[in-house]
């Protein structure tokens, strides 16, 4: 029973023993690149590391937008800006002037034309 005993614990020893590591300096690229063609089985913990850690180590891909074709870029927006502050303000009035009527009409009686639908 005791060699029972020692064969299993040494079979378990050299499990745990045989955990392939990616080399030194190896990118979380490289890593999961090294898993998906089957040279290394990581651990769970090893692999979900890789996973986080890819994000912080390659940069996100987004799209640019180029405007300076045709003077739409920053600097030219700037400058245009710029322009507009140091020009004098001239405020617009919010409201129409009202309309002037003449004495004679608003001294008339005001008719209130109402239908009654009841």
């Amino acid at each position: 029973m005791t060699d029972e005993l020692e064969d299993i614990l040494d079979r378990i020893e050299q499990q745990s023993e045989v955990l392939p590591l990616p080399p030194k300096g190896t990118t979380a690229r490289q890593f999961l690149q090294m898993v998906m063609r089957g040279e290394i089985d990581p651990t769970p913990k090893q692999f979900n590391a890789a996973k986080v850690l890819i994000e912080y180590q390659e940069a996100k891909l987004s799209a640019v937008a180029l405007g300076h074709f045709d003077g739409q870029d920053f600097a030219s927006a700037l400058e245009r800006a710029i322009l507009r502050s140091q020009a004098h303000y001239v405020p617009r009035p919010a409201l129409a002037p009202p309309v002037q009527q003449s004495a004679d009409e608003l001294k008339k009686p005001f008719v209130l034309r109402r239908r009654n639908l009841r």
